[in-house]
């Protein structure tokens, strides 16, 4: 077995990884054809990721254009723990404002410290729209599965 293989997460390991609250970074790809990455929240669910956003944010025209994202979560402060998972998918754009406001909420109740989102959060709902984005091809790593051996 090879080390790629090692370290793989399982489907299942992979699936309980995305339903902690992690921040992800998603990259989309910007007029000149070059990577715009942000900081993101997300929510996992029904093997999609969800995340919301200006609608007028640069990530958005970039999606609008070329519906192609990437995601990478990820965790650990060393080679030896780090844990992730990269997402290569597609992202639909959803407008509807009743949609938007629900999927707040269900990402703020998914945050272990907050019961609710913050009032102005929910307010925005009107000029936000919701990323989903599903996954084409998955990758992940567990160093930790190396036992120290590197």
């Amino acid at each position: 077995m090879n080390r790629r293989q090692q370290i793989a997460l399982t489907t299942d390991e992979v699936n309980e990884f995305l339903a902690q609250p992690h921040k992800a970074s998603l990259a989309t790809i910007d007029k000149d054809g070059f990577p715009h990455v942000v900081a993101m929240g997300y929510l996992f669910r029904d093997g999609a990721l969800y995340m919301t956003s200006y609608g007028k944010a640069q990530k958005v025209l970039n999606i609008r254009r070329n519906p192609k994202v990437g995601v990478m979560v990820e965790t650990g402060n060393a080679y030896a723990n780090f844990r992730g998972v990269m997402i290569r998918g597609t992202c639909e754009i959803i407008e509807d404002r009743e949609t938007v406001a629900r999927m707040m909420r269900g990402m703020a109740g998914s945050q272990p410290s907050e019961n609710s989102p913050p009032k102005e959060a929910i307010n925005s709902a009107p000029k936000r729209v919701l990323l989903k984005i599903t996954p084409l091809k998955i990758s992940s790593w567990d160093h930790s599965k190396l036992g120290g051996r590197y």
